[in-house]
C-alpha cells in the first residue's frame, strides 16, 4: 500500500541563494570609513527615507556586495540583526559595515542608532563576523558620522568574557 501524503505534515526542502545585482562600487579595498563612504554614500544620499545597509567585506576588506536590509520612513527604519546577518553569513562574509542615511541631513546619531549598533556589535561577537563601523549619511549634505572614528564603536562594544581575552 503507497502512503498517502499529508500535506499538513509535509516538510519542503529548500534551496536558498543569492542573485547578483548591478555592482554599486569599485573592487577597491575598505580599510578605512572614509573608503567605505567613497563607495556607497552617493547611492545611499539620494534617498528620501531612511534606508539601512550592510557592506559585506572579504578578510582583505575587499567589498562582496551591499545588502539594503531596511527600508524605512522619513525618520526611521526597522533593523533587525536577522536581516543583517543573513546577508553577512550567506556571503560568507569576515566583517560588515553598517551605513544608513538621515534624510534630514544630521548625522548626530540617535538613541535608537547607538541601540541598533549595540545590539549588531553583541550577535556580531557571537556570530563570529566582525563589525567593523556604523556609517551615518547626512542626506545630500554630503557629511558623515563614524561610529568608530568618533570611539563610540567601542564604547558601545560589549565586553567579553574573562574566558574570552
Amino acid at each position: 500500500m503507497g502512503r498517502k501524503k499529508d500535506s499538513l505534515n509535509e516538510v519542503r526542502v529548500v534551496n536558498i541563494r543569492m542573485v547578483r545585482e548591478p555592482s554599486l562600487y569599485s573592487e577597491d579595498r575598505i580599510t578605512c570609513p572614509e573608503d567605505a563612504v567613497k563607495a556607497i554614500a552617493k547611492d545611499l544620499a539620494t534617498y528620501d527615507r531612511e534606508v539601512f545597509a550592510v557592506l559585506n567585506l572579504k578578510t582583505n576588506g575587499q567589498p562582496i556586495n551591499l545588502n539594503i536590509c531596511s527600508m524605512g520612513t522619513l525618520d526611521a527604519s526597522v533593523v533587525s540583526p536577522r536581516e543583517v546577518f543573513k546577508s553577512c553569513i550567506l556571503s560568507n562574509s569576515a566583517a560588515f559595515i553598517a551605513i544608513h542615511n538621515h534624510p534630514s541631513g544630521s548625522i548626530t546619531p540617535s538613541q535608537e542608532d547607538k541601540d541598533v549598533t549595540k545590539r549588531l556589535l553583541s550577535c556580531s561577537e557571537l556570530l563570529g563576523v566582525k563589525m567593523l563601523d556604523h556609517i551615518i549619511i547626512g542626506g545630500e549634505s554630503g557629511r558623515t558620522y563614524s561610529f568608530k572614528n568618533d570611539g563610540l564603536l567601542d564604547q558601545l562594544r560589549p565586553a567579553r568574557a574573562v574566558w574570552e581575552r
